[in-house]
């Protein structure tokens, strides 16, 4: 590993640091113009919600009633006064999740037109907010194919609001006649609010035509219940809400610029919206590098989004790490370049990896333990190809979800 590595790596890390929910959430809560009126209830939902409560329960004070949280399994960091906090499955729900959906509708019954419901929502909400209208099975089995298939967070989140009591506006109507004052931690490019976790308190843009069109564009196969439910029309209107979108990748972007530049290193963001085939943005991203690594200047070049993988093998990896290790045969040889990417909420895919991180060595440290990184890639292998070279990035849960970044640096 030469020295650039782990430069990239902190820089990635004081990225995500930067962008935690809690000065957010600390923000949106002080400025709004929102009466936050009658009894105050608090819900959140998603990777961040634990983070994102407590501060709002800061702010709050002794105004907040009670509240609930819903968030992945090890992101509770310890109780808060006066919210109960659950912990569930992620990507695909699971029975907690369910229990901890049913909880929260039952939290928000009898409320009055006074009364004001604090909606903290993130990325990870379509899995952890769930009440199926199929079967929890039924419902295990759309997830997976279309995590599998390469569908992108739209199309995913097109056809799981469908099938959700509480998804496209539902969550919503569920609170009225109770004013929702909405904060958001956009995962989704563009910052959708029908999209993010699925919209739960957010008018839906998308129609049964276009659930119908991901159907078929992946060839899906789903039994009759769920393409019953894909024909059924979401809300178009909701009148309750009012939301504040307090972070997103383009915040998590300029964080890292803003880090690399504390270095010494000339930041570029090329791109906030990233959204291709994450082996494919890798490459592009190494030939830019290897492009300018001649220049005699200390660059960074940073991609932010969302890449997607489709499954071709069985390995265990995720897409960043998949975007890493797509990179180290361009960056073959060269001495002075790193790359690194990785996801905000510390977790790609189904590992314990935030993502990757690699140089001009890494290639050729691969071929020397006999391994292929093409081969790796086809297998989706990612994970134990890279922890043979000690590329893996781990950071834990970080509390906060805003996509993923990508940076490629090269020193003079």
């Amino acid at each position: 590993m030469n020295a650039l590595r782990p430069t990239a790596i902190e820089i990635a890390t004081a990225a995500i640091d930067a962008v935690k929910p809690d000065a957010a959430v600390r923000r949106a809560l002080s400025s709004t113009s929102f009466d936050l009126a009658g009894e105050v209830r608090l819900f959140a939902a998603g990777k961040a919600a634990w983070r994102m409560a407590a501060a709002a329960s800061d702010v709050l004070g002794d105004r907040l009633a009670r509240g609930i949280v819903v968030t992945k399994y090890g992101h509770v960091e310890h109780p808060l006064p006066r919210i109960k906090c659950h912990e569930a499955g992620h990507p695909v729900p699971d029975e907690n999740s369910f229990r901890a959906t049913a909880a929260a509708l039952d939290f928000v019954k009898g409320l009055s037109p006074h009364d004001t419901v604090v909606f903290l929502l993130s990325g990870g909400g379509s899995a952890l907010f769930e009440a199926p209208l199929v079967s929890g099975g039924e419902l295990a089995d759309v997830t997976r194919q279309l995590l599998a298939c390469g569908a992108d967070i739209v199309e995913i989140n097109t056809i799981r609001k469908r099938l959700s009591r509480v998804k496209g506006g539902r969550f919503a109507a569920a609170c009225a006649p109770a004013h929702i004052f909405q904060i958001v931690l956009s995962d989704v490019l563009g910052d959708p609010l029908d999209m993010i976790a699925s919209g739960p308190a957010a008018a839906d843009t998308s129609t049964c035509a276009q659930a119908q069109a991901v159907v078929t564009k992946y060839n899906l196969k789903f039994s009759p219940d769920v393409l019953a439910c894909l024909a059924q029309e979401t809300p178009r209107a909701v009148a309750n809400v009012e939301t504040v979108v307090a972070g997103s990748v383009r915040e998590l972007c300029a964080a890292a610029a803003s880090a690399c530049a504390a270095r010494g290193f000339t930041p570029e963001i090329l791109d906030t919206a990233v959204a291709d085939e994450a082996r494919a943005a890798g490459r592009r991203l190494a030939e830019i590098v290897r492009t300018h690594a001649a220049d005699g200047a200390r660059r960074a070049f940073i991609m932010g989004g969302e890449t997607v993988v489709k499954l071709t093998g069985h390995g265990k990896g995720g897409r960043n790490q998949e975007f890493a290790l797509a990179a180290a045969p361009i960056l073959d040889g060269l001495p002075n370049v790193a790359l690194v990417s990785v996801g905000s909420d510390g977790t790609d895919g189904p590992t314990d990896a935030a993502g990757g991180c690699v140089d001009g060595e890494t290639a050729a440290q691969l071929r020397s333990c006999g391994l292929s990184v093409e081969k790796a890639l086809a297998e989706n292998d990612a994970y134990p190809t890279l922890a043979a070279v000690e590329g893996l990035v781990i950071t834990g849960p970080t509390g906060t979800n805003v996509n993923d970044v990508a940076i490629g640096l090269i020193d003079a």
